[in-house]
């Protein structure tokens, strides 16, 4: 969830709302001649606010600009405690991420920090969409560098990119079809998250759980929320239910015994089940023991 970094009482209300992340918003939430109030008060809320099981982040301006310079200057020089994650906006070359990481790693050397930043990039304009692969590519390279710094996701900005090619923004949001298909594929196959398109109507709850679904079914790991009336709805879409839960833990307890029984394919509730299937399954399960839905695997608790 977006929150203007310079308003103390919303960001204070966002601690407290249990949600995934939380985003301090330097850019876009933020008037001109409100960002240096703006980096100061999200330096301040960073290390004063408790932000419980949620995430902190906080959307820098775009990069190679001296907004940009400025707020990792804030973040990095004077704050003494460190988002989980950068929100990056406009991301359109792998010039600009290398531009990111060279700033960031240095910081954490001078700073002697010990972890990882994770970095989200929003896709929002028709060339970042061209140059997804070299801006996700440059980031694996850059990382094998560094340990300091790694992207995390893939954010898609729908308003900003339909303002960008001229297009109409519709409630069918058909005119984002490519798109938004595009940087969910992109985001699978570099093993990244995909968060989905933000809805700016935050009563029309119905409009809302629509565009959930679409995201969900699409393969967005999760979406963009700009008030607390969406989070619920949200959450709920993006979680597993529990009827899904309770036919892939059956699903699976089903295919190990046909394993052992050597036995490839097979019916189940009047569907034939081969490798694809179980892998829905399997994704399924992961999501809820994420979620807390079920108890962590061996391996989460592992790792």
């Amino acid at each position: 969830m977006y929150l203007p970094a310079n308003d103390v009482r919303k960001a204070t209300k966002g601690a407290g709302l249990d949600i995934d992340v939380v985003c301090l918003d330097l850019e876009d939430a933020v008037a001109a001649n409100k960002k240096e109030e703006a980096r100061t008060t999200a330096v301040k809320l960073l290390g004063e606010l408790d932000f419980g099981r949620s995430e902190t982040a906080v959307r820098i301006n775009p990069l190679m600009t001296d907004l940009a310079q400025a707020d990792l200057d804030a973040l990095f020089a004077k704050g003494t405690t460190l988002p989980g994650t950068i929100v990056v906006p406009k991301v359109e070359s792998r010039e600009q991420m290398m531009w990111l990481f060279d700033i960031v790693d240095e910081y954490m050397e001078e700073r002697d920090d010990f972890g990882t930043i994770n970095m989200l990039g929003q896709i929002e304009s028709a060339k970042g969409l061209m140059n997804i692969r070299d801006v996700v590519e440059a980031d694996i390279n850059l990382a094998t560098e560094s340990m300091s710094v790694r992207l995390d996701g893939l954010i898609f900005g729908s308003d900003d990119f339909a303002a960008n090619i001229g297009a109409t923004r519709t409630s069918s949001a058909t005119e984002l079809l490519y798109a938004r298909q595009s940087i969910v594929v992109h985001a699978k196959a570099y093993g990244l998250q995909a968060i989905d398109i933000v809805n700016i109507n935050f009563k029309d709850t119905a409009a809302l759980e629509k565009e959930c679904e679409e995201g969900r079914i699409m393969g967005y790991t999760g979406k963009q929320i700009i008030h607390p009336n969406q989070i619920e709805t949200v959450q709920t879409a993006f979680s597993p239910s529990p009827e899904r839960i309770k036919y892939a833990l059956e699903l699976e307890k089903a295919f190990l015994a046909h394993q052992e029984a050597g036995m490839g394919a097979f019916t189940f509730n009047d569907q034939m089940i081969d490798m694809p299937t179980m892998l829905a399954c399997q994704s399924t399960l992961h999501t809820a023991r994420i979620v807390g839905l079920l108890p962590p695997s061996k391996a989460q608790e592992q790792a």
